[in-house]
């Protein structure tokens, strides 16, 4: 099946929603999506949006906050875009309709959290944020009759001519068909690779395939030995790895080792609220030498009912769970943000022209070897807009080919072949690409890649599972290989055989299909 439109964007979080809707005005717009609309890291956010919207905050701030968190890795002129851009998007969401929580007086209600110096986080529904306006922008994004939504239709492969970009092809899970979809331009906003760890806060479709797919077509690919780890995720037996937002901690909770110990008061300036980075290997060292896989978030000095109002979805969760929230959590980091990922420029450009990238799976240089907390809703937007801006003044690619790839299949009983493929994937890079990782580690699991690769080689070329488990060992190997090369620890990136920052890897890292990694100097 064949179609054609004036934009192709692939992915339903806020990146890809908020793509499509300010590309609806301009042209007819495919979203594609690989499961159920709603199913997106944006649509499970809990924090909030960061951005400068009170009388005692300004950009400078904003952009000063930013660059610590990302330990020298981030490239200036972007960060200004983002800060500087950020409040009007803000603005104009509420200008829509979109409504944040307000204080009694009217005001926006503004959270801080971990690495913010002031309060700039906006939130909507206490805790429900990332649902509440990702489902607003998905209520105009049904509304216009320009956007035709594709769910469960998995991205396949790029379609490339000549270098440049004229659509994608996907495989239609509901009809048991390929589709090939063309377009002027193509936006890809399908998200990171986090689900690809055993431990993490991530829906079970995060698994990097836009990320493989950009680099077998030939994308670069930036810094992806930096996967974030959220520090604060319920562990309990049983029970999955519920993310307890950063806010938590903004509204006092304190860290505990099982002695009921604070232990990050004595690590930083900012203890609890130390950016995520920190705040993940020192919970990590507690729970090493403690060995009982968790500490505790201790809630039990703060007022309930503050609780309760404030973050009323993961109050019910931990209810759900047998865990009161108003006394203490048990909690241990999961794999949670793929900071790196296809680099682009300030307009969401990658290197094959007519190709975009927004969102999660792009590396805009703003969030560096860290992301500070609640900066990825904002960067959707802002980036989004600028793709969307420079698109129209662009080259839009045509259906201009004379061949076809052939024909994608699918073989349900390789189906199986997938999930252990999966299995083991997770159990390599949890087990040597965890939060922290050595030499040894890392050539072991590249090692364990490539007997996997091996083993896989029987599989029918062409064939969807097998591409799937091709893209699972791609997301693994760049983050392997990325790590394997950083010699040094920075950011949420940290080598115990390295411990220490290195000027030589002040740098970004750029890993492109058939080349040797290569470096990118920061832009300042």
């Amino acid at each position: 099946m064949r179609h054609s439109f004036d934009y192709i964007v692939v992915g339903s979080g806020l990146a890809g929603l908020y793509s499509a809707l300010l590309a609806s005005q301009h042209g007819n717009v495919g979203l594609i999506t690989k499961m159920d609309i709603t199913d997106s890291n944006s649509y499970n956010a809990q924090g909030g949006i960061a951005a400068v919207s009170d009388k005692d905050d300004v950009p400078k701030y904003h952009f000063d906050d930013t660059i610590v968190a990302g330990r020298g890795l981030c490239d200036y002129p972007s960060v200004n875009i983002l800060v500087n851009e950020g409040p009007e998007l803000i603005r104009e969401l509420i200008d829509r309709g979109m409504h944040f929580d307000v204080t009694e007086s009217g005001e926006l209600a503004l959270g801080l959290e971990g690495g913010h110096h002031r309060r700039r986080i906006l939130h909507a529904g206490g805790d429900a944020t990332g649902r509440l306006v990702t489902s607003f922008v998905l209520e105009q994004v049904r509304k216009e009759p320009a956007i035709t939504i594709v769910p469960h239709c998995a991205l396949m492969g790029l379609l490339i001519t000549g270098g440049e970009c004229d659509g994608i092809r996907c495989w239609d899970f509901s009809s048991g068909c390929e589709r090939l979809f063309f377009a002027g331009h193509t936006i890809l906003a399908s998200g990171g690779t986090a689900a690809i760890y055993n431990r993490t806060t991530n829906p079970s479709t995060t698994t990097g395939d836009g990320l493989a797919i950009a680099y077998k077509a030939g994308c670069l690919i930036e810094d992806m030995e930096f996967i974030q780890f959220h520090p604060t995720a319920i562990a309990k037996e049983g029970c999955p790895s519920f993310l307890v937002s950063e806010a938590v901690r903004g509204e006092g909770a304190h860290l505990l080792n099982l002695k009921g110990e604070r232990f990050m008061a004595g690590a930083h300036e900012l203890a609890e609220l130390a950016p995520r980075d920190v705040v993940a290997q020192m919970i990590d060292k507690q729970i090493r030498a403690e060995g009982k896989g968790y500490v505790y978030l201790s809630l039990k000095h703060l007022d309930p009912e503050l609780i309760k109002s404030r973050f009323p979805t993961i109050y019910d969760k931990c209810k759900e769970f047998g865990i009161d929230m108003c006394d203490r959590i048990p909690v241990a980091p999961a794999a949670h943000y793929t900071v790196g990922g296809v680099r682009c420029n300030e307009n969401s450009e990658s290197n094959i022209r007519n190709l975009y990238v927004c969102g999660e799976m792009a590396s805009t240089g703003i969030m560096g070897a860290n992301r500070l907390a609640s900066n990825s809703l904002i960067e959707c937007m802002v980036f989004a807009k600028r793709a969307i801006a420079h698109s129209l003044s662009a080259h839009a690619g045509r259906e201009g080919r004379n061949s076809y790839p052939e024909m994608l299949k699918c073989n349900p009983a390789n189906e199986k072949v997938y999930l252990d493929t999966r299995r083991k994937v997770a159990s390599i890079v949890s087990g040597y690409a965890w939060i922290v990782r050595d030499e040894n580690g890392l050539k072991k699991g590249l090692d364990e890649l490539e007997s996997l690769k091996r083993s896989l080689e029987s599989l029918d070329a062409n064939e969807v599972y097998a591409e799937m488990c091709s893209n699972l060992i791609i997301s693994a190997e760049l983050i392997i290989r990325g790590a394997l090369f950083r010699e040094e620890s920075r950011g949420c990136h940290f080598r115990s055989d390295y411990p220490e920052e290195r000027d030589e890897f002040r740098v970004h890292t750029l890993q492109q299909a058939g080349h040797e990694i290569e470096k990118r100097e920061v832009e300042n």
